[in-house]
């Protein structure tokens, strides 16, 4: 939730994966490998500890100049949903980073969005409240946020 508490702690004491996923972003980033399986693989991680830290570790100087959000949703399985859903974090400024969706079962899927929030035209309460009167979404949480 937007109450989350964040802590700004030294490398030399982060667990091995998080460093290690840190550098296989980097490495992404700067276009020095083509894949994520490339860059695990270069770094000595496994994917799934990969996907575990991407959204939960960044360099102090990518938080301090970018606003990045990862939002949770909780979705009924209806045509046109995600479209729906991208359009609006669009024309609030949001830049999508990346998007994850599971299979929909019962009816029902999961979505997070990792959003650049640095051109948000729109305070975030009245985003997220935007958000939560769609009537396909079930729930919205903020996983992290670095605005």
């Amino acid at each position: 939730m937007l109450d989350e508490k964040f802590y700004l702690v030294r490398e030399d004491i982060l667990p091995e994966a998080m460093k290690k996923a840190i550098d296989a972003k980097e490495m992404l980033a700067r276009g020095k490998v083509h894949s994520v399986a490339e860059a695990v693989k270069r770094v000595d991680l496994s994917r799934s500890a990969f996907y575990k830290y991407r959204d939960a570790v960044f360099p102090f100087h990518m938080m301090v100049k970018e606003q990045i959000t990862t939002l949770f949703f909780h979705l009924e399985d209806q045509k046109g949903a995600l479209s729906q859903l991208l359009s609006i974090v669009a024309n609030a400024g949001c830049n999508v980073l990346t998007i994850h969706q599971t299979i929909p079962l019962q009816g029902k899927a999961n979505v997070t969005l990792s959003l650049d929030m640095s051109g948000l035209n729109e305070d975030i309460n009245s985003l997220l409240g935007t958000l939560k009167k769609l009537e396909f979404v079930d729930k919205v949480e903020v996983l992290s946020s670095g605005a």
